[in-house]
């Protein structure tokens, strides 16, 4: 008996068929049946079917002699099925990587529960991916079972059928069948969410929504769309009959009111003509099943269709001026930061104030950070603030730091009179520099990747930048800080503007080369790391060649599981992905687990390298940094020649790399279990990759920066020159 029933109701997705049947039968978790139902499909649906079957005994084909409809088509499939869960997969949507082992470890861990519910990422026919907006309601339900009393915001979610897996047994006890007609998975979910006893969840993104440009039922004008009032019949009396969840009534009745005007006011669901009439209709359910007080963004319903449609339109017109409204404001703090500066160039500057931003205005990090500090304790008169971007990131600084909010009065106070400005990204357009002020520019590192001006050949890459106007913002650059050579010709190339470039070594990593054994001892206790273990740093980049710049290289869990006991394997995604659907893609399930640690909310990566003892990268700019510890590194890149293709590097790193390559997961995991990462080989290409990049990094960057630039102390080496050519390498310098 397999795990897992999938009953696939298929009708006219010949397009979509086989990459919804390849993404089940190509899970690394094989314990399971496909029912797949052809609902009479006119197209080549059928024959793709007993395609699959005649390859795969784990797939059998229902040809139903009549269309019948998706619910009932889900229905014929039912009686098939023999696995322990049921899981109900729409034939244009497809499962992501690893999902049923993640359901399945689920399942077992919480002694299979009535109903599992997980999380699913929205795919746009454009080629966007949005992850659901209440993934939080799984990630907040804990880590047992509970029932939808005990945990109600279970039902805020997306109420469909294909979010779910189902015990089999819950199912055949309580009888449940869908009902024909549009919205079927309503009085489908309702009654099983509230009659299940033991509800689990799962926040792991196990399922890509399709949103298709044409073809999907909901999205078709129709009279069918009155189906709706229906389905809610039989949801209350499901109710009716069951008195112990009479008091569901009232919420049920909110539903079934925001429901209704939902359909009513999506453009494309009801005829025009008809719309009138849905609402009446919709009125008079709404009165039926009233039993409590009216929310007050349902009342609408207690009035005529006329008075819905005036108030309908006064909130077009409201969210129009509002829309309109903050443009205007815009527009003015722009023009009044300007004013601001005008006003006050003539007051002179503060010889004795620094303004401090890092990554957006993102908090006290990087390379400002650093500068930060060692001006705090070297120049204590120089008074520094910090720039953030809202209230919520101020509450996250450390005690004592001194701060503005973006844009707020006291913003344009400070960065009016201030006399050096510190960031390791451009400032906003509207800061206007004034004669006197000093801007330094620390970076974010050494590029490997193609950067500003750099980017204007690879138009898939500089997507969502302008060039343009980056370069007009680093313009204001008085001082460019590199750590390398490589460096330097860099930011000389892609930012060609008037700076002058200073040989300081990188502030941020003055910490790497001064790390003392007992300073990852301490960060290993404080993420609660075991005693002894060998730590895996994993740190991938972004793909400028897939929309949303993320993409499973390598499958964590059987990494984790490779590396074995005494390891401990911490993963930390880019920064752009931290809020993006990549976590939900199975990293936070896992780290939930006990199975890795994601350590993608850590403010400062820094920390993290002091803690372990390998890197595993492809092309972050993290390796460069990294080498300052002089510990192994290894790079996986068995997509380069995509990454490079699309955005673009200055050398073939996968020739001069820090230590090993690999460009296959076999490759990788048998690198680890032989022990190969950390032999000779792996320390000479690190030697030479460190003589290379880490040639201005002695741990004394932040000093100099604050004694040269802001002390006007004159050191005994020179830390600005010409450009030099680049070292032997295979890089875009080397010709020139």
């Amino acid at each position: 008996m397999p795990r897992f029933s999938i009953i696939v109701p298929v009708f006219k997705v010949q397009g979509f068929l086989r990459e919804c049947l390849d993404s089940v039968l190509e899970q690394s978790y094989t314990d399971l049946e496909v029912i797949a139902v052809d609902d009479c499909s006119p197209d080549g649906c059928g024959a793709i079917l007993d395609g699959y079957a005649a390859r795969d005994p784990r797939v059998r084909v229902l040809h139903l002699p009549e269309n019948v409809g998706l619910g009932r088509a889900r229905n014929a499939g039912m009686p098939y099925a023999t696995g322990d869960f049921l899981f109900f997969l729409d034939s244009d949507d497809t499962l992501t990587p690893g999902a049923l082992r993640a359901m399945a470890d689920r399942l077992d861990e919480t002694a299979d529960p009535d109903v599992l519910v997980f999380d699913y990422a929205r795919t746009y026919w454009w080629g966007g991916t949005r992850r659901n907006a209440l993934a939080r309601v799984l990630a907040e339900a804990g880590d047992g079972t509970f029932t939808a009393a005990g945990h109600p915001e279970i039902l805020e979610l997306l109420m469909v059928v294909w979010n779910k897996v189902y015990r089999r047994e819950f199912v055949l006890r309580e009888g449940f069948a869908f009902p024909p007609g549009y919205y079927e998975d309503t009085p489908w979910t309702f009654p099983v969410m509230l009659s299940a006893e033991r509800i689990a969840a799962l926040d792991r993104i196990c399922l890509n929504y399709r949103q298709r440009r044409q073809g999907n039922i909901l999205s078709t004008t129709s009279r069918k769309h009155f189906d709706i009032h229906d389905q809610y019949e039989r949801v209350f009396a499901f109710v009716d009959s069951r008195p112990a969840l009479a008091s569901w009534r009232p919420y049920l009745h909110r539903k079934m009111g925001e429901h209704c005007l939902d359909i009513l006011s999506k453009p494309d669901r009801l005829p025009e003509s008809d719309k009138g009439e849905f609402f009446r209709l919709t009125a008079a359910h709404f009165r039926k099943h009233r039993s409590g007080p009216v929310p007050p963004e349902l009342r609408v319903l207690e009035g005529g269709f006329a008075r819905y449609r005036v108030r309908r339109q006064a909130g077009r017109l409201g969210r129009e001026l509002g829309r309109r409204g903050q443009q205007a404001r815009r527009a003015a703090v722009t023009r009044a930061q300007r004013g601001w500066s005008a006003v006050h160039e003539h007051r002179s500057l503060d010889p004795d104030l620094a303004v401090y931003s890092a990554f957006s205005h993102r908090g006290v990090l990087g390379d400002p950070a650093a500068v930060y500090e060692k001006a705090r304790e070297i120049a204590p008169r120089i008074r520094g603030v910090w720039v953030v971007r809202d209230e919520e990131q101020a509450a996250l600084l450390p005690p004592g730091v001194e701060h503005v909010l973006l844009d707020s009065p006291r913003y344009r106070q400070v960065t009016a009179r201030a006399t050096y400005f510190v960031n390791n990204v451009n400032w906003p357009g509207a800061l206007v520099k004034r004669p006197g002020t000093v801007h330094i520019h620390t970076h974010q590192g050494t590029p490997l990747k193609y950067m500003a001006a750099d980017l204007l050949d690879k138009p898939g890459a500089r997507h969502g930048f302008d060039v343009p106007q980056m370069l007009r913002r680093a313009d204001r650059w008085d001082y460019s800080l590199v750590a390398n050579r490589h460096s330097e010709l860099v930011w000389d190339r892609a930012y060609p503007c008037h700076f002058t470039s200073l040989r300081t070594g990188s502030p941020r990593n003055d910490v790497l080369v001064r790390a003392r054994p007992e300073d990852g001892a301490a960060i290993r206790a404080r993420l609660g790391i075991p005693a002894g273990n060998q730590v895996v740093l994993y740190a991938p980049t972004r793909r400028d060649y897939i929309r949303g710049g993320h993409i499973d290289r390598i499958d964590l869990a059987r990494f984790a599981d490779d590396l074995g006991e005494g390891h401990t394997l911490v993963v930390r995604l880019h920064p752009s992905l931290a809020e993006g659907h990549a976590r939900g893609m199975g990293l936070a399930e896992l780290d939930r687990r006990g199975v890795l640690l994601d350590a993608t909310d850590e403010p400062r990566v820094e920390d993290l390298m002091l803690a372990s003892d390998v890197l595993v990268t492809d092309y972050s700019a993290l390796m460069f940094d990294y080498a300052n510890l002089d510990r192994p590194i290894v790079l996986h890149t068995d997509d380069w020649g995509a990454y490079a293709a699309s955005r673009g590097a200055y050398f073939d790193i996968t020739a001069d790399a820090p230590g090993h390559v690999t460009a296959s997961y076999r490759e990788l995991a048998w690198l680890f279990a032989s022990g190969a990462w950390q032999d000779a080989d792996a320390a000479r290409l690190r030697a030479g990759f460190r003589t290379r990049f880490c040639e201005f990094d002695d741990g004394r960057a932040a000093e100099r920066v604050v004694r040269t630039l802001m002390l006007g102390e004159k050191l005994d080496e020179p830390l600005s020159t010409v450009p030099v050519p680049a070292q032997a390498g295979h890089d875009v310098f080397a010709s020139s």
